[in-house]
């Protein structure tokens, strides 16, 4: 059933079981009210009428009846009661409505009390002529004698016609009173219904079980403020980005006791956009944005999101590496149209001996170094790679060695091979550049690469100066290099971190050479479990 439904009848159901409720209780509340109004109006009767004179010298006669029978059809009459009955101290009626029941003993077993201790009283009896509601006085004398009973009734069949004249005014509004309730309740689920936006509870159950895993697979900090400035939502990469544990709850704390440099305040007032706002967050240089919340043209409060201007500085730096990958291609390119621009002009002069032997040359360096690389590493993706940079390394006048030792066959499949890359291009491209300020014959970089079975072991070496021992603890943790410029130090944290993918370690020590020596430990059995 929909949620408009179930609002709707739900609310029509409560409504009538509230209604019908109350009109029970009023009906059942009048009823006890009228007979007990009844009640005291025939004993009210029936005390008046004991105390009447001509009552009790009706007694006196020879003839009791035909002095009190008139008394009571005119008591009867003038009060409504349906009967007045008046019967000696035995209760042998001397009046009654009935003229066959005249003489008769008064039926109900009720008068006791009015004859033997001159009580007045409501009783409750089936009389004569039926159940009756009855008010009962004693007759006394000039001596304070107890000569005879009034009893004054109402008859119960009367009473319930009264009650059910009311109960049909009570129905009619109880009826009414449902119609009403059951039309709010229709205007109410279709508010309510389209307060939600037409959703189903199942379907606000699962947007909300999806925002929240969105959120938390977001890398960004993501903290969410109400009009009050106060956070009603924050990711665990924003926990990460504000250094605090995740026990520390942030939700219902102003945004600034969190962050009292922040401007969210601002755009909760102005309503402004803000995106790529450089900040500083403990410390920590990052990248803002903020937008508002705006609900029927309304500002209801604001997002910010956040990232460490660190994070975008790697990507950039690993797009900066492969934008230098592209200019070696283009400049392999231009060597070798040059390579062709030369032979082509050996050709021209018939000078073909020196042509052979220039293509004999390149060929015979190229066919080696390929061969060299098939051998050693018969992976195509890391052979690939081991010879883009060797012709780097060509390039830039350093000689790098492949070692005699390497040699592996393929990479298993569960391995990330994009991983093995980037950790071989950022090490091998740092070793370049830490030998490049040194004479030519002396700049030297050694790569090994070994699979024994267990685990591969890839091995970087330089003849740079290495790097300050002192460094050593926070190397894979910190931006840290020893060239200049603000852009540098993402290539060891980024090689830690596919490290880390790939379930190994990575050491550094100074090498045989007098530079920095890495050395690489993947485990062959790597991610094959997880």
């Amino acid at each position: 059933m929909s949620l408009q439904r179930r609002i709707f009848l739900y609310g029509a159901l409560f409504v009538a079981f509230i209604m019908i409720s109350a009109g029970l209780s009023f009906y059942f509340t009048i009823s006890e009210a009228i007979e007990e109004q009844m009640g005291k109006r025939a004993l009210n009767i029936a005390v008046t009428t004991a105390d009447r004179p001509d009552i009790v010298q009706g007694f006196a006669v020879d003839d009791p009846h035909a002095s009190l029978q008139p008394i009571a059809d005119e008591v009867q009459n003038q009060t409504g009661a349906e009967y007045v009955v008046i019967g000696n101290a035995e209760g042998i009626r001397y009046t009654h409505p009935l003229e066959d029941r005249i003489g008769q003993k008064m039926v109900g077993d009720d008068n006791e009390r009015a004859i033997l201790k001159g009580e007045s009283y409501i009783s409750e009896a089936v009389g004569s002529l039926g159940p009756a509601l009855r008010g009962k006085a004693p007759i006394v004398d000039e001596q304070n004698n107890i000569i005879g009973v009034i009893s004054v009734g109402f008859l119960k069949t009367d009473m319930t016609s009264i009650f059910l004249q009311y109960a049909d005014s009570i129905i009619v509004i109880v009826l009414i009173a449902i119609a009403i309730g059951g039309i709010a309740s229709m205007i109410l689920s279709k508010s309510i219904k389209k307060t939600l936006f037409g959703l189903e509870p199942a379907e606000i159950a699962s947007l909300f079980i999806e925002r929240n895993t969105l959120i938390e697979s977001v890398r960004e900090g993501i903290i969410m403020v109400n009009k009050s400035g106060e956070i009603t939502m924050a990711n665990a990469s924003a926990y990460e980005v504000l250094s605090l544990p995740k026990e520390k709850s942030l939700i219902g704390k102003l945004i600034d006791e969190v962050l009292p440099n922040t401007l969210l305040p601002q755009v909760l007032l102005t309503g402004e956009q803000q995106f790529d706002r450089p900040m500083t967050i403990r410390g920590k240089k990052t990248i803002v944005n903020r937008i508002p919340i705006v609900i029927d043209n309304e500002i209801a409060g604001a997002v910010s999101s956040f990232r460490l201007q660190s994070d975008l500085d790697g990507l950039r730096n690993e797009l900066t590496q492969i934008r230098q990958y592209a200019d070696l291609l283009r400049s392999q390119t231009h060597e070798h149209h040059n390579f062709l621009y030369t032979i082509s002009g050996l050709i021209q002069l018939n000078s073909l001996d020196e042509a052979m032997e220039l293509i004999h040359d390149e060929t015979k360096e190229q066919q080696s170094l390929v061969q060299l690389i098939a051998n050693r590493l018969q992976d195509p993706l890391l052979g690939g790679i081991v010879i883009g940079l060797f012709n780097r390394a060509r390039e830039l006048k350093v000689k790098f060695l492949l070692d005699e030792d390497s040699y592996l066959e393929k990479l298993p499949s569960y391995l990330e091979k994009s991983l093995f890359v980037s950790i071989l291009g950022n090490l091998v491209t740092n070793a370049f550049e830490a030998v490049e300020y040194l004479p030519e014959h002396e700049r030297l970089v050694r790569l090994l690469f070994v699979d024994n079975g267990h685990e591969i072991l890839i091995e970087v070496e330089d003849t740079g100066k290495g790097l300050d021992p002192s460094i050593l603890p926070t190397l894979f943790k910190e931006r840290i290099s020893t060239k200049n410029g603000d852009d540098r130090g993402y290539g060891l944290v980024k090689v830690q971190e596919n490290v880390h993918d790939l379930q190994g370690e990575i050491t550094m020590e100074n090498g045989d050479f007098g530079g920095a020596l890495f050395i690489i430990s993947i485990p062959t059995g790597g991610n094959e479990y997880d």
